[in-house]
């Protein structure tokens, strides 16, 4: 971990806490496990803006491409999760690998494909603030979510609407 990420993780950790604050961004965070808030988000698009369907399809095969690419860089690199003495997580998680971080690529790629229906600073202050829930709770890196934000926009880029 470079001084910056860990200035950084260190940062998140420890600013901006109270018992209300952690309960509310746990909640958030919970929503991008498996990217179901991005699911639900293209699924109810689907279903009730009939004009903009291939938006919503899109957004679901970027999302998929995105949770594979990420589990196969995961299982690459297999960079462990953060370990800051007196600090511990604010959430368990399904494994021990850290980069890239799933909440900020698949937040990321819906972000970039749903921004042709909703308002872009909508999706991406969502997408931020879903990314950003992961090292304030202590289960990333800093540098995870940078890498998981390009990822997520790159592999959008690349699905064909």
């Amino acid at each position: 971990m470079t001084g910056l990420d860990r200035a950084a993780l260190l940062t998140l950790r420890t600013q901006g806490h109270s018992p209300a604050m952690e309960r509310a961004v746990l909640t958030y965070s919970k929503l991008g496990v498996r990217s179901y808030l991005w699911v639900a988000i293209s699924a109810a698009g689907w279903a009730f803006d009939k004009r903009n369907r291939p938006v919503y399809k899109r957004t679901l095969r970027a999302v998929a491409a995105d949770e594979t690419a990420n589990f196969l860089i995961k299982l690459v690199v297999r960079r462990p999760r953060p370990k800051l003495d007196g600090l511990p997580p604010l959430m368990d998680t399904a494994t021990n690998l850290s980069y890239p971080s799933a909440h900020a690529s698949s937040s990321f790629a819906a972000a970039t494909t749903l921004s042709a229906v909703i308002p872009w600073p909508v999706t991406y202050a969502a997408a931020t603030a879903m990314a950003l829930s992961r090292p304030y709770l202590g289960v990333h890196y800093p540098s995870d979510i940078v890498a998981g934000a390009v990822l997520g926009v790159a592999i959008a880029e690349l699905i064909p609407a």
